[in-house]
């Protein structure tokens, strides 16, 4: 990957982690919040000290030619132990902190060996994006390539495994979470792999370097970013699921309150249009506008005419939601027109407290006068006739 899409990369999974912090800020002791932000952090961290200019900007200004590749290799190595600490920690049970624990330790001792081996080695030939090829065979450096590419390799392979075997025993968005991060993984399995493959060809005198650098590029930066979509899935697809049936509910009720719209405007019963906001707090508005309609409406709404047509509905259909459905809808329509006209309901009135139609009656009452139930009809011969 160039610069750019390094850049780019780290962008995007640092934007993620801007979006996370409040939640991290309000319940700092989560861990398993405290993982997701790490690995949205080192990631990026890793996506950014990997960009050939990063790598450049590093080396000229410590002095140190290639310190930027030990510095790229930690965060390769944390964010590795990240990942596994996250599932481990998505996973639960008793024994989380301990097994948490031992890896934060054993690629701790990773991350000093790496800087122990870079520190006894001599890499004085700056290598922005080969380094790990060209250095193969030096004494020390290549121990620190080995030590960090088989960390990696261990890490990523360990959660693969994990993640695709306990996506088999769930379901909904924390399978395709799972599923999507094993996947990640499995495809940083695969840089590690080919940079590995690549070193080991070096050493038999044989130049496998565009396996060891743009194929391994490419597998690491799909991998990155499968693996960050695979932490994100199971915390934003509720929200998103939960969304789309707010803003479903609150385009089918729209028959509804248009049917309620001149009374809502005359009595001034609708509160100010939310702005800018989710589609939940937009449906809870246009639940309470039409409720509002609904409590006004009250001494107009005919019991009788209420009754009449629940009985002949459920003659016809069968089925009593739409039947309730048809009668509300065939009462509020009627009742709309007398409190136009100044006409209040003879009988009793005070009923619609007690047998006021629950939200997701609303629904089946705003399909009914939307036409996309055929008892529309009945319901529109019902108002005619009692005109």
């Amino acid at each position: 990957m160039n610069g750019v899409a390094n850049y780019i990369s780290a962008g995007v999974l640092w934007l993620g982690l801007v979006v996370k912090a409040p939640d991290l800020v309000r319940h700092r002791r989560d861990p398993h919040l405290r993982a997701i932000c790490v690995v949205l952090g080192l990631a990026g961290l890793c996506f950014f000290l990997g960009a050939a200019p990063t790598v450049g900007a590093v080396n000229r200004l410590s002095g140190i030619p290639n310190l930027a590749a030990p510095l790229t290799y930690v965060a390769i190595t944390a964010y590795s132990a990240a990942s596994q600490v996250l599932i481990v920690c998505w996973r639960g049970g008793p024994g989380v902190r301990r097994t948490a624990r031992r890896w934060i330790l054993a690629y701790t001792g990773v991350v000093a060996g790496i800087a122990a081996m870079f520190a006894l080695g001599d890499a004085p030939v700056e290598r922005r994006t080969d380094l790990d090829i060209y250095y193969a065979t030096t004494p020390y450096t290549r121990e620190m390539i080995l030590l960090y590419l088989t960390g990696h390799l261990t890490a990523v392979s360990v959660t693969t495994v994990s993640a695709l075997r306990w996506a088999r025993e769930v379901h909904g968005w924390l399978r395709a979470g799972l599923t999507t991060l094993g996947l990640g993984t499995l495809f940083g399995a695969g840089y590690s792999a080919s940079k590995l493959a690549a070193v080991a060809a070096r050493w038999y005198g044989h130049d496998w370097t565009l396996l060891g650098t743009h194929v391994a590029a490419s597998a690491a930066g799909l991998g990155a970013l499968m693996t960050v979509a695979g932490v994100l899935i199971p915390l934003t697809g509720p929200r998103l699921t939960e969304w789309w049936r707010a803003w479903r509910t609150y385009a089918r009720l729209e028959p509804l309150e248009r049917e309620l719209d001149d009374l809502l405007a005359r009595r001034s019963l609708r509160l100010p249009r939310p702005r800018w906001s989710s589609p939940t707090t937009r449906l809870v508005w246009r639940q309470t506008s039409i409720h509002n309609a609904l409590s006004h409406l009250d001494a107009y709404l005919d019991r009788d005419l209420y009754d009449e047509t629940l009985q002949a509905a459920l003659r016809t259909t069968g089925d009593p939601e739409r039947a309730s459905a048809t009668a509300w809808a065939t009462v509020i329509t009627a009742a709309a027109r007398d409190e136009r006209h100044g006409v209040p309901y003879a009988g009793e009135t005070d009923w619609f407290r007690d047998r006021a139609p629950r939200p997701d009656a609303l629904v089946h009452i705003a399909d009914v006068l939307a036409g996309s139930a055929p008892v529309r009809s009945a319901t529109v011969r019902a108002v005619t006739s009692r005109a």
